[in-house]
């Protein structure tokens, strides 16, 4: 069984690769600045970096789970999601409201993928 690891720290790893699955840590982009479509836009411009450093890309996307400080963000969030998966394959998905790490953060993403 082959397991590799890419960008670990202490805590955590960017990217993990198994069996042909790219598994990434969840994804944030927490400039106070920025309301959740641009957040949202953040995330998925490294998500798609991330799965290029991996050898994959978001159309082999499988399961992407979106994590929401606020469900009154949910139709902004959403319109830059559609526009982005407009050409993709669609994976499974799930959104929750979750109560973040830091009062900033407005959206992560947890993406897996094939390679």
């Amino acid at each position: 069984m082959s397991i590799e690891r890419i960008g670990s720290t202490e805590r955590m790893s960017k990217i993990v690769k198994h069996n042909n699955t790219i598994y990434l840590c969840g994804q944030t982009a927490c400039d106070e600045a920025w309301d959740i479509s641009e957040q949202t836009q953040r995330c998925l411009q490294k998500v798609e970096g991330l799965l290029s450093e991996a050898g994959s890309s978001a159309d082999k996307l499988l399961s992407v789970t979106i994590y929401i400080r606020d469900m009154k963000d949910f139709a902004a969030m959403n319109k830059v999601w559609d526009a982005w998966i407009a050409d993709k394959p669609k994976p499974a998905r799930a959104c929750v409201e979750a109560h973040m790490a830091r009062p900033n953060i407005l959206v992560e993403l947890c993406v897996t993928a094939a390679q």
